[in-house]
């Protein structure tokens, strides 16, 4: 009898599959079909998706998408920007609004089981801050009991806060806002006397200050805050792909595969660089691309260190070091599985 049920359970087993196999490949083709890639970003967060007086979209999570356009497309422009607020994101990419989230997002047990999404690859390893006046003489978060502190609806940012004040007997008074924008104006109009967000957040949030001098962020980090894309949890063909569209471009910061020595890699003879640029082991075409995919990625928007630089790096206006996302063969925790 168990054998029966055991073959019985494996003949439903491949039926499912067969049945789930052409929605695999959906929302690839879908992306083809349209002609451009649909990506949720921030309605502006500067260093990671903002617009300019022209309207055109740049930052770190901005070029995570332009990216996915490049490998599908070879072209990073074919792409439209979906301006999200934090409290609208994830049942936005549950309805099928956008094909992926790049919106400087946590991943959580919570967001996934409660949204039918999954997260694929952490491109950015943060934690949770406070932005204060230097006025006050603030050295640490521990001495801000009684403040009123701007947080963000929608946001790990609450939960944390209240966690942060109680297991240290501090009294905080939560003022709950609903965008960046409305934290800064809120903090300048003295609603609140810091904000508490993403430390990456902070550093923009304290850009769009009338005297960014007048004001720093703690070194307190109470959160562990782990940014990553995401996408619907049914197409486990297109999360493959974003995936590695993440570990790609780590894995050719790593090779030294950059977008002035992307033609050098394609005359490469080391083993690991032909796979990584698609002349050796037919990746791409395996994902359901071209094999020169990651090629088109490095060519359009550059490997990780190149983008991170670019956008939020020291010699970006955010001027924030690689820290823990710096490559883990140079001191970071950013770590990408071989292409192999």
């Amino acid at each position: 009898m168990r054998v029966i049920a055991n073959a019985a359970a494996a003949a439903g087993f491949v039926a499912a599959a067969a049945l789930a196999a052409p929605a695999a490949a959906g929302t690839l083709d879908t992306v083809k079909q349209r002609g451009k890639l649909v990506c949720g970003v921030s309605q502006g967060l500067m260093g990671f998706s903002a617009r300019d007086g022209k309207e055109q979209w740049s930052g770190f999570d901005v070029d995570f998408c332009r990216a996915i356009a490049a490998a599908i497309f070879d072209d990073p422009a074919k792409v439209e920007f979906v301006p999200l607020s934090a409290a609208e994101r994830f049942e936005a990419l549950k309805s099928g609004k956008m094909d992926v989230l790049s919106r400087n997002s946590t991943w959580t047990l919570g967001r996934e089981v409660d949204h039918g999404i999954v997260f694929t690859a952490v491109n950015y390893y943060d934690g949770q801050g406070f932005l204060v006046p230097k006025a006050r003489a603030i050295g640490s978060a521990l001495e801000m009991n009684g403040m009123k502190v701007c947080v963000q609806a929608g946001t790990t940012s609450e939960v944390n806060l209240r966690d942060f004040s109680d297991a240290n007997g501090m009294t905080l008074e939560t003022v709950v806002v609903s965008s960046p924008e409305e934290a800064v104006r809120t903090y300048s109009e003295g609603g609140c006397t810091a904000i508490s967000s993403d430390v990456s957040q902070l550093h923009a949030e304290r850009l769009a200050l009338e005297n960014p001098s007048d004001h720093s962020v703690l070194p307190d980090i109470i959160s562990k805050e782990p940014l990553a894309p995401a996408v619907r949890s049914d197409d486990m063909v297109w999360f493959t792909i974003v995936k590695w569209v993440s570990f790609a471009m780590l894995n050719a910061e790593e090779l030294g595969v950059s977008s002035t020595r992307i033609d050098e890699a394609l005359r490469s003879s080391k083993p690991d660089v032909r796979r990584l640029v698609g002349t050796e082991g037919g990746f791409g075409e395996k994902l359901g691309l071209t094999n020169d995919w990651v090629v088109r990625i490095v060519r359009a928007v550059g490997n990780y260190g190149e983008v991170y630089e670019r956008n939020v790096g020291v010699g970006s206006k955010l001027g924030i070091p690689r820290g823990i996302n710096q490559l883990w063969s140079l001191g970071g925790i950013q770590y990408a599985p071989p292409l192999r």
